[in-house]
């Protein structure tokens, strides 16, 4: 889509539909719990393959699965600990052809992409991978699988069993521990240096990103995202990574309920006119292809231009879908606390 929250707002129209997937329900049996037999180093086994989901389904194979196909942000994320997918959907490539930020460390140009934008999914390219398993997130409790579009849910769910990690109304935490599960389920090696290090380097960002936002308690850090019409504010629910920063202390400005009310309690829609609504210390920006960036509005918004901390040049990126590795979250948490570290508590607007 072409519209920056354009995307959310589809999001959220979409979910309040509900999703059609009834036809996952045969794929309900057993948990994702090893099973006698299965080896405990992480490594795939030979016998049948299961993990349970945060639907409560159980996708299974005969045996660990190959063909992988996932949503762009989960297929990198599996990259990062060793495991890689044959087909991806969801923002892949850029227009110039090169790798889009939801694409991680992925040689984009290796990878058989079923559809690069919103409500595009090839079905016969997708069915032409004779897939094993289809896996994506989910952005509501209604288990709506992200960038499968609904229409013609039935006919890819028909195809393969599918997995769908929750990223909704939870912290960053959860699901980094689900798709840790899910690459061990797939044959990572979950205690290799490689992740045991990754581990602790998030773990470190959290403990500092919380005394970073202990120490500073007085600066307000606005999250933001732009379309040519409509400036988005984010409320800290509903999304994982801020909620996780709201739990580790950041004071993150809070739009009022019935503001978010329209997008189902995601943000609060202000026209370029007012945005000047909230005093904000620090911005964080959405950082996907989707939304305009920093630079654009520079160019093309007054009104953008006349915010305090544009002026004063504390505007970082906002990593709105992150890549749930703990090798990708943990930079996100030390840009973080290096930005609240580094701001100046500025004036109020006039």
């Amino acid at each position: 889509m072409s519209q920056p929250r354009s995307l959310q707002l589809s999001r959220r129209g979409m979910l309040a539909a509900g999703g059609a997937l009834g036809l996952t329900a045969v794929l309900a049996a057993c948990g994702s719990e090893k099973k006698d037999g299965e080896k405990k180093d992480g490594a795939a086994k030979a016998g049948p393959w299961s993990f349970k989901d945060d639907r409560g389904k159980t996708a299974e194979r005969e045996a660990t699965p190959k063909n992988i196909v996932a949503f762009t942000g989960v297929a990198a994320a599996l990259f990062d600990y060793g495991i890689e997918c044959k087909g991806v959907f969801g923002p892949t490539k850029t227009k110039d052809g090169k790798a889009d930020v939801q694409a991680g460390d992925m040689d984009v140009s290796k990878l058989t992409v079923i559809g690069n934008e919103w409500g595009r999914f090839n079905i016969e390219k997708y069915a032409g991978l004779a897939p094993d398993v289809l896996i994506s997130t989910m952005f509501d409790a209604k288990g709506t699988l992200w960038y499968v579009p609904e229409e013609s849910s039935d006919k890819i769910l028909k195809l393969a069993p599918s997995v769908g990690i929750s990223v909704y109304d939870r912290q960053m935490t959860q699901p980094l521990q689900r798709i840790l599960a899910l690459a061990e389920s797939l044959g990572a090696d979950v205690r290799s240096d490689k992740v045991v290090k990754a581990k602790k380097r998030f773990e470190d960002a959290s403990e500092r990103l919380r005394k970073v936002a202990k120490a500073h308690k007085d600066i307000k850090v606005l999250v933001g995202s732009a379309s040519q019409d409509l400036f988005y504010v984010s409320g800290s629910n509903l999304s994982a990574d801020l909620e996780y920063f709201k739990a580790l202390g950041v004071n993150i400005i809070e739009p009022p309920e019935k503001a978010k009310k329209e997008s189902g309690g995601w943000f609060e829609n202000l026209s370029w006119e007012n945005v000047d609504q909230y005093d904000a210390d620090l911005i964080m920006m959405d950082n996907r292809t989707s939304a305009l960036q920093p630079a654009v509005l520079d160019e093309s918004k007054p009104t953008w231009r006349k915010l305090p901390a544009v002026k004063a040049g504390q505007v970082i990126p906002r990593v709105t879908e992150p890549i749930f590795s703990y090798a990708k979250c943990a930079p996100i948490l030390e840009d973080l606390a290096d930005a609240i570290e580094k701001a100046k508590k500025l004036k109020k607007s006039a």
